[in-house]
């Protein structure tokens, strides 16, 4: 499988104190990655960082062959985000904000994607109403099509389940599922163990700032939530 993220030996200080801690990571297209362990692990810090919102205070970064650190504009136009931040315009309706991101990274045949993303959500038939007037979970719903609009090679997701009910959280696994399937690359962030598991291909356990468990067999609840409790 054809590598297309690569974390070496990633470290990050907040003043003195140190967040991750030598951090490596290689993502293959065709991978479904979850990190996981308790708040304050590092989890967002990490994910920040591979996303090129934050920087590093060592290491190396590479996606898609690009060096992401020297070059952090044209990493991002490969990556789709969902982040604690949503990023969506309150003012704006949910297709005229989608309108606006695909315009952005000139997205080809806007209108029919903007209409693809907003089905795959299931919020087609609120397309022209107001961001402001949703939900927590449609908003969620919302920054899930916004990521996947431009179709990037490269998921990140911190705590997407976040704010969905059961049907929409089948939803999105079945849209990370189908994106790793695809030949993209998935990794995402979760200490929901009882959510989002469906298809994942590999797991990481993360404790202070390190890595401390991979599991790529017998992903399942039980088996991770004994894993974090060694860790």
């Amino acid at each position: 499988m054809t590598v297309l993220l690569s974390a070496v030996n990633i470290g990050k200080l907040y003043g003195l104190r140190p967040v991750l801690r030598g951090v490596s990571l290689d993502v293959a297209r065709g991978e479904f990655v979850a990190i996981l362990g308790a708040n304050g692990a590092g989890k967002t810090t990490l994910l920040r960082i591979l996303a090129t919102l934050a920087r590093p205070n060592g290491g190396a970064l590479t996606i898609g062959g690009l060096d992401a650190l020297a070059h952090p504009e044209r990493a991002r136009a490969l990556i789709g985000l969902v982040s604690h931040q949503p990023l969506i315009y309150p003012e704006l309706t949910a297709r005229e904000n989608l309108e606006f991101y695909g315009r952005i990274y000139g997205v080809p045949d806007l209108a029919a994607r903007v209409e693809t993303a907003l089905r795959r959500v299931n919020l087609w038939p609120r397309r022209d109403d107001l961001a402001r007037t949703f939900s927590r979970g449609m908003i969620q719903r919302l920054t899930i099509a916004r990521a996947v609009l431009h179709d990037p090679p490269l998921l990140l997701l911190d705590e997407p389940f976040t704010g969905l009910d059961q049907a929409s959280a089948a939803n999105l696994s079945a849209l990370l599922r189908e994106a790793a399937l695809h030949e993209r690359a998935v990794v995402m962030t979760t200490h929901e163990l009882s959510r989002g598991l469906d298809g994942v291909t590999r797991a990481l356990i993360l404790k202070g700032g390190r890595i401390a468990h991979a599991l790529e067999r017998d992903i399942t609840a039980p088996a991770l939530a004994a894993l974090m409790t060694e860790a």
